[in-house]
C-alpha cells in the first residue's frame, strides 16, 4: 500500500492511502490536513495506517502540532482508529465531534476529555472556520456528522459518495452516477425519510469542494450533487420492495 498527500486547496491536504483487498476493486481510505493555527485532522485512519498518515502530514507541518481531531463518525476504527497514537504524539490534540459521538463513543475512547459540537456550532482554527452539522444516519450511524469548512467552501463528507477503485486527489466528472453504483453493490446507508431532508439541508451550503473519504475530492457544484444524491434516496423509498 502506498499512501498520498495532495494538496486540495492551499491550506488543506488529502492524505490517501488505497487497499486493494476489502470490498470489489478495493478502496481509497483518505484523511484530510487542515492547516490553519490550530491545524485540524479529519479522520485519523486505522491503526495500522498511522505511521504512513503521520509521514504524510509531517511533509506538510510537524505532527505534534495538530490541535484537533475530527471525523464524520466516531464509531468507526477507519475514522477514529489511531486516536490514541494521535493523541500520544500530539500533546495538545483533542477530539472533537457532535454531542452524540461523544456522549456515545468519545468519551470511552478518547484519552483525553472530547469537546463536543453543537449542531451548526462554528470552531474557529485561525485561518480557517470549519461548522458541525449534525447528519443523523446519513450515512449509518445515529452519531454522524459533517464539518463545512466556510472559507473555503469545503464540505468534509465522509461516507457520502463513497465509491470502490482507486482515485485521483480531486475530479471535475459526475460523482452522483459512481455513489449511486456503489450504495447498490455495498448498501452502507441506511435510508429514511430524513436522508433526503438532510442531504439537501447540506445542498444549501452551496460547497464548492466535496471532500470524500472514499473517492476524490469533488470540485464544482457541490449543492447540485447532494440534491441529485437527495433524489435517488427518495426514489429508493418509493421503490417497491
Amino acid at each position: 500500500m502506498e499512501t498520498h498527500i495532495d494538496p486540495i486547496t492551499d491550506q488543506i491536504f488529502r492524505i490517501s492511502t488505497y487497499v486493494p483487498d476489502g470490498p470489489p476493486g478495493g478502496i481509497t481510505f483518505n484523511q484530510f490536513l487542515l492547516v490553519a493555527s490550530e491545524p485540524l485532522l479529519f479522520h485519523t485512519g486505522t491503526r495500522r495506517l498511522f505511521p504512513a498518515v503521520r509521514d504524510a502530514v509531517a511533509s506538510v507541518i510537524a505532527p505534534a502540532q495538530i490541535r484537533w481531531i475530527s471525523s464524520g463518525h466516531a464509531s468507526r476504527p477507519d475514522e477514529f482508529g489511531a486516536l490514541a497514537e494521535w493523541m500520544e504524539l500530539a500533546p495538545n490534540a483533542t477530539a472533537t465531534h457532535g454531542f452524540a459521538g461523544c456522549f456515545l463513543c468519545l468519551s470511552d475512547i478518547s484519552p483525553r476529555q472530547a469537546r463536543p459540537l453543537a449542531d451548526g456550532e462554528v470552531l474557529d482554527l485561525g485561518g480557517l472556520e470549519v461548522q458541525w452539522l449534525d447528519t443523523p444516519h446519513v450515512p449509518g450511524p445515529w452519531e454522524a456528522g459533517v464539518l463545512f469548512e466556510r472559507t473555503t467552501r469545503t464540505l468534509f463528507c465522509g461516507d457520502l459518495f463513497s465509491r470502490t477503485g482507486p482515485s485521483p486527489a480531486t475530479t471535475t466528472d459526475d460523482i452522483v452516477e459512481a455513489a449511486i453504483a456503489h450504495d447498490q453493490l455495498m448498501h452502507g446507508h441506511a435510508i429514511t425519510p430524513n436522508t433526503g431532508r438532510t442531504l439537501r439541508r447540506l445542498a444549501d451550503l452551496h460547497p464548492e469542494r466535496l471532500a470524500l473519504m472514499h473517492g476524490p475530492t469533488f470540485v464544482g457544484d457541490g449543492g447540485d450533487a447532494l440534491s441529485r444524491l437527495a433524489d435517488y434516496f427518495d426514489a429508493c423509498l418509493l421503490a417497491p420492495a
